[in-house]
């Protein structure tokens, strides 16, 4: 889509999504929005040049290790390793391309390696559970890492997150900054995950459970799960506001 700005200049303008599948910001189950989620109503600004230029995300930025997180460090970490692909799309369906994904996880063990995370849950010397990568020109990515655990949140009694990887994406310009959650199929603490189910839409949850895909894992070695990530339209992955992405 584009937009004339009346002086003789065409900007480019990005769609709203079709339907509300994002969570609200006010989820009263997770009781941390409730303390954050805004109290007024939310003032629309319009795309300038600044918001739709960039980013510059060159290779020089990524590491050659960066997005394999079982070879950060001198050893192995625990855990089963396991291979996270997939595809990023637009809301056209549109494949896109050379941008950055960035991901951030729990050990398999469940625990972060963050002074914040003190639950006695052994920290991981040769995990640091962070990773990066560009999408090729067909939009695709790949992770190699280790399948996280699940750990307890005081979010309610006995709370316990699912097993999850977070994920952090650009889109066509740097202020598209997306966040998401990407969790495994048959997970047993889907049920009582407030944040999981804050988000409304049965189907739209189901985006962010990634397919287990035989196809791609590879023998004697890892265990492949898809996980395509759509950015705008009536398929679009949900998102987190950016402020829940330490839970």
């Amino acid at each position: 889509m584009t937009r004339d700005t009346g002086g003789g200049l065409v900007l480019p303008s990005y769609r709203r999504d079709d339907v509300e599948a994002h969570p609200p910001l006010l989820s009263p189950g997770y009781r941390s929005t409730v303390a954050r989620a805004p109290a007024q109503p939310l003032v629309h600004l319009p795309q300038r040049l600044t918001e739709i230029t960039g980013p510059l995300l060159g290779d020089g930025r990524i590491g050659d290790l960066d997005h394999d997180l079982t070879r950060q460090h001198d050893g192995e970490p625990q855990g089963q390793r396991i291979i996270v692909h997939g595809r990023v799309r637009d809301g056209d369906r549109h494949a896109v391309p050379h941008t950055l994904v960035e991901i951030w996880q729990a050990n398999a063990a469940g625990r972060y390696r963050h002074a914040a995370d003190t639950w006695p849950a052994p920290i991981d010397p040769h995990f640091t559970g962070v990773g990066r990568t560009r999408t090729d020109a067909d939009g695709r990515y790949e992770f190699v890492t280790v399948l996280p655990g699940a750990y307890p949140w005081r979010n309610h009694d006995n709370a316990w997150r699912p097993a999850h990887i977070h994920f952090s994406l650009f889109g066509r310009a740097f202020t598209q900054r997306l966040v998401t959650q990407m969790y495994f199929p048959g997970d047993p603490l889907f049920f009582q995950d407030p944040i999981f189910n804050s988000v409304r839409d049965p189907q739209a949850r189901q985006r962010m459970v990634a397919r287990y895909d035989h196809d791609a894992t590879r023998p004697e070695w890892a265990l492949a799960y898809a996980f395509d990530i759509v950015l705008r339209g009536r398929e679009a992955t949900p998102f987190e506001d950016e402020d829940d992405h330490d839970d």
